[in-house]
């Protein structure tokens, strides 16, 4: 991480030690307590341990005499100060402070006989979920469920009322976990909490609800989208995370392996025509998408898409959001969307016929249209359109390729080993990998998550096969046939990698395991 000009030059001048970087494993975190982060933020300046009798701190502004006379009043000892960029002592201050907060679970265990009917009825502005101690402990436990769901990674969070009980579940690289299991008695407060902050009807507990909120922790923005819908024993709440500080991944760090990545490229360079990304529900379609339209983004291209729900702001390109209420579907936005000169269509969603027939209609009159569609692989995806009724003629010469992708657990990267299976199956590594568990994965033995592909670019002969209705197995075949790798195969080659365990594949292609016993 690059210095400001002038840190460097700085630290001489004054005969202070610079440093570029801070070293987590030699920070002392239990120094923080004596320290509010909202002070070290404004003040730049971090303690890092004890040495000789000296506070050792790190500081991004040395010539701030007086916050240093200010923090050895604090520790009561004298400072050695070192002098470090002010980007990376932030960030530094935002990872540490980090560690040292609470779960949710703690806070569920310090609620005492409180009065919960005191709730804030506003929040004018995101405020860092780090900064907050001294709310109404309604208010300290949603946000202490939002800051350990950033922190553990997790995409969503589960508020779930049962008859007796109460259940808060993160869901963490697509599995869910039970996290707390907060008093029956704070579910009506902490629903309410909900909709206050992501504005709301808190009256209304009849109809479902769709909301949005957005808040910093640790000093990074995550939007949220609220989902709430009445059930017997309460309302449901679901809260989807995304994190802005990931960002939109590229197309080559969602795990392609070399040869598709290739062929994918060569689909993004064409003008017209159609690539559809198929897969069930949380399989990364529209991660890859948005990788295919950053991908595409340029100043002399016209980008339009419409969507359901926008996920991402992308910058030069237009968003559409889906109102089905004031009838502005997938279908009618984008008829209106050709109206507006695009190059390049993203449609969120085939959903319907209709909706297929426009976006083909589309493809084959100039403009490369991206889009999704729910199938298990990516033959399958034209036996779908026929049978929506489009015509063969139509799929074979609106249709560039087709991929397939799952999503699968990738193993923490800290605490990987090696080993054998206890017995030899036909086509599985004689070394496989996994996680032991560690504190940076949560004991989980698994970190993130990564793609597995099969991606079927349309030649003529298979424009041929689909005019003719061949069958998705036909079609596979002849896929196979000119070196089309499948989910199965792409799976296997991360296992014989390392990248993921021979489990996760297993779980996420069942279809394709069905004949193989462990």
């Amino acid at each position: 991480m690059s210095s400001e000009p002038g840190a460097e030059h700085l630290a001489e001048r004054l005969g202070l030690p610079f440093q570029q970087e801070i070293d987590d494993q030699q920070t002392d975190v239990s120094l923080l307590s004596q320290l509010p982060l909202v002070f070290a933020r404004s003040r730049c300046l971090l303690p890092l341990s004890v040495k000789d009798g000296r506070l050792l701190v790190a500081l991004g502004n040395p010539s701030d005499l007086l916050s240093q006379d200010e923090v050895a009043r604090r520790y009561g000892l004298p400072i050695q100060g070192i002098v470090v960029p002010k980007e990376e002592l932030l960030a530094a201050i935002n990872r540490l402070y980090t560690r040292t907060a609470g779960t949710a679970r703690d806070v569920v265990e310090n609620l005492v006989a409180e009065d919960l009917s005191t709730i804030a009825t506003e929040l004018a502005h995101p405020q860092d979920l780090l900064d907050t101690n001294d709310e109404a402990p309604v208010i300290r436990l949603l946000h202490a469920i939002l800051f350990q769901a950033v922190k553990e990674r997790a995409s969503d969070i589960h508020i779930e009322p049962y008859e007796r009980t109460l259940e808060v579940r993160f869901r963490i690289d697509g599995i869910l976990h039970l996290k707390l299991e907060p008093p029956k008695v704070l579910q009506e407060a902490l629903i309410s909490r909900v909709k206050i902050m992501s504005s709301l009807n808190i009256a209304e507990k009849r109809l479902p609800q769709d909301g949005r909120l957005k808040v910093l922790v640790a000093g990074h923005e995550v939007d949220i989208r609220v989902s709430i819908v009445p059930t017997q024993f309460g309302e449901r709440t679901v809260l989807r995370l995304l994190d802005r500080k990931h960002g939109i991944r590229t197309l080559g760090e969602i795990g392609f392996s070399e040869k598709d990545a290739a062929i994918m490229e060569r689909l993004l360079k064409r003008t017209s025509g159609i690539i559809l990304v198929t897969g069930p529900t949380g399989s990364g379609k529209t991660t890859t998408l948005y990788a295919a339209l950053s991908r595409l983004n340029r100043q002399e291209k016209n980008i339009i898409t419409i969507e359901d729900p926008i996920e991402y702001q992308l910058s030069g390109v237009g968003q559409i959001q889906v109102h089905a209420r004031i009838d502005l579907t997938f279908a009618a936005g984008l008829r209106s969307i050709l109206r507006q000169d695009p190059d390049i269509i993203m449609v969120g969603e085939i959903r319907d016929a209709e909706t297929a027939e426009i976006a083909m209609q589309a493809s084959l009159t100039g403009h490369l249209v991206l889009s999704t569609l729910h199938t298990n692989d990516a033959a399958t995806a034209v036996t779908r359109l026929i049978d929506m009724g489009i015509e063969p003629f139509m799929v074979a010469s609106s249709l560039a390729g087709i991929l397939a992708q799952r999503l699968v657990r990738v193993i923490c990267p800290y605490c990987k080993e090696s080993y054998r299976p206890e017995q030899e199956l036909p086509g599985i590594p004689e070394i496989l990998y996994r996680g032991r568990g560690c504190e940076r994965c949560f004991g989980q033995g698994m970190l993130g998550r990564s793609g597995i592909y099969e991606l079927l670019p349309v030649d003529a002969e298979l424009c041929g096969m689909i005019t003719r209705r061949a069958s998705a197995g036909e079609i596979k075949g002849y896929a196979i046939s000119r070196g089309m790798r499948t989910l199965r195969d792409d799976g296997m080659a991360k296992v014989a990698a390392g990248v993921t365990t021979l489990e996760e594949v297993l779980r996420v292609t069942q279809e394709e395991y069905a004949d193989l016993q462990l």
